[in-house]
């Protein structure tokens, strides 16, 4: 196994400025709760709980948080409003360790010939599913690894020629066959041609809808039936792609994907953008799936590999 990593400290400027609007609408909010206040009492207490529930914390994750806030208070005794940041702090992180989210500087791939690391990428229109691939690829490839994509979203050909134009910027080959191929057959190409070049890293884009859950579960079942032919190992991850700046809709659609397929990792994206970063730790929390990339920019170099720690310390910093 070869470790791989392409989260560096000089990035951590990007974080910070990247988690910049949720930081000053969370603190804004919570320098309003406290105006006045010497201690954390019960006002104070609920409204934390309306700020995080509007943060995108997810109501089930600010219970807890709450909860462990309002444990914390009664033990330690005497804790000021001053000290609030730094407890919230101290117990946000604590619930992603407890979450099992990869504090991670890097992951784990195979670097044996002739068996790629398979990534399949799951996730709606408009979400940034393509472009997360492109930027993998891209930080792959800068990385030393040898890339291939599969265009087997053939329900839209805007699909299919996106991936193909990220191909090109990145200068890794993209398999393909035409708008509506059956996309297992695709994903089978793909494979067969990494492996017959030496490939180390495949990654299959899939399509973004949610037509009905059947359907869907079907159709990336199929798929990873397929692959499975050639590397029985495949799909080494299933990588669902969410949009930070829908919210609650982020919620939503990790509830579908996840009753349709075997989700082994999240990204998500679009989090420069919006006030909402707070969904991050929500979604981490309620579905104990790993957030292994987070999207802060248009720059190749945007997509970050997730650490719980820097994440909370840029969004208390």
């Amino acid at each position: 196994m070869g470790f791989f990593s392409f989260f560096s400290k000089d990035k951590k400027e990007v974080l910070d400025k990247g988690l910049s609007k949720t930081k000053e609408s969370f603190f804004g909010k919570i320098a309003r709760a406290i105006a006045g206040k010497t201690t954390i009492d019960d006002d104070v207490l609920d409204n934390l709980e309306e700020i995080l529930v509007t943060s995108d914390v997810g109501v089930d994750t600010t219970l807890k948080i709450v909860d462990r806030v309002q444990k914390r208070v009664a033990r330690d005794k005497f804790m000021t409003t001053s000290e609030l940041n730094t407890l919230l702090k101290d117990e946000i992180a604590e619930l992603l360790t407890e979450n099992n989210s990869q504090d991670c500087e890097g992951f784990e791939m195979p670097t044996t010939p002739g068996k790629p690391y398979v990534i399949m990428v799951v996730g709606v229109n408009g979400v940034g599913k393509t472009t997360t691939i492109g930027k993998l690829a891209y930080q792959f490839k800068k990385a030393g690894k040898k890339v291939y994509l599969g265009a087997a979203d053939t329900f839209r050909a805007a699909a299919v020629e996106q991936l193909v134009e990220w191909g090109r910027r990145v200068d890794v080959p993209v398999v393909k066959q035409n708008m509506g191929s059956d996309p297992a057959s695709v994903a089978y190409d793909t494979l067969a041609s990494a492996v017959a070049n030496n490939a180390e890293v495949v990654i299959i884009d899939t399509a973004g809808r949610l037509h009905n859950k059947v359907g869907l579960m079907n159709e990336l079942t199929k798929i990873k039936n397929v692959m499975k032919k050639i590397l029985p190992d495949a799909p080494n991850d299933v990588l669902l792609v969410l949009d930070g700046s829908t919210g609650q809709n982020a919620f939503e659609q990790a509830k579908q994907f996840t009753k349709a397929t075997e989700v082994s990792s999240l990204a998500i994206t679009k989090l420069d953008g919006t006030a909402k970063g707070g969904v991050v730790i929500g979604i981490s929390d309620q579905f104990k799936i790993p957030v292994k990339y987070i999207g802060l920019g248009e720059q190749m170099e945007d997509l970050q590999v997730f650490n719980r720690y820097e994440f909370v310390d840029s969004l208390f910093k």
